[in-house]
């Protein structure tokens, strides 16, 4: 018959698995920023897309310029947005890990270890294209050398 382990190991486990736990809730806050920004971006868009139809000139010509850079942020803040979200669900998958290991006789040594690179490597990748979107995103804000003269 199979024991039951010991509750010393189970609260070990849990005290390996808070920094996965750290490292996912500000994954969480990283979630929330970028969708705040995928929705202001939308936003924007929606708004040029009505005002695209009735534009002439240099006034259409500027409308065509900021939604072709809001296209670009969207599809970097999805990028982003998908790495962040992949990186939770392995840091998830982690603490998991941490606990069958833990509660069974399985060497998941190897698989923890992996996992938790990928998921580090993805969150990376997430914060990357943040820094790029923010990056893209200031050049609509600088100021027209056309309204400068």
């Amino acid at each position: 018959m199979p024991t039951l382990p010991a509750v010393s190991s189970i609260a070990q486990s849990i005290q390996l698995s808070l920094s996965p736990i750290f490292m996912l809730a500000g994954i969480c806050a990283l979630l929330n920023v970028l969708a705040g920004r995928l929705s202001r971006v939308i936003d924007r868009t929606r708004a040029l897309e009505t005002l695209y139809p009735g534009s002439t000139g240099l006034e259409h010509d500027r409308h065509v310029w900021e939604l072709r850079l809001l296209d670009r942020r969207i599809t970097i803040i999805n990028l982003a947005l998908f790495l962040a979200v992949a990186s939770a669900v392995a840091t998830c998958l982690v603490v998991a890990l941490l606990f069958v290991g833990s509660l069974t006789s399985l060497h998941v040594g190897p698989a923890v270890a992996v996992t938790f690179i990928l998921a580090m490597m993805m969150l990376t990748i997430a914060l990357t294209s943040f820094m790029i979107e923010v990056r893209v995103s200031l050049r609509a804000i600088h100021v027209r050398a056309d309204l400068l003269r």
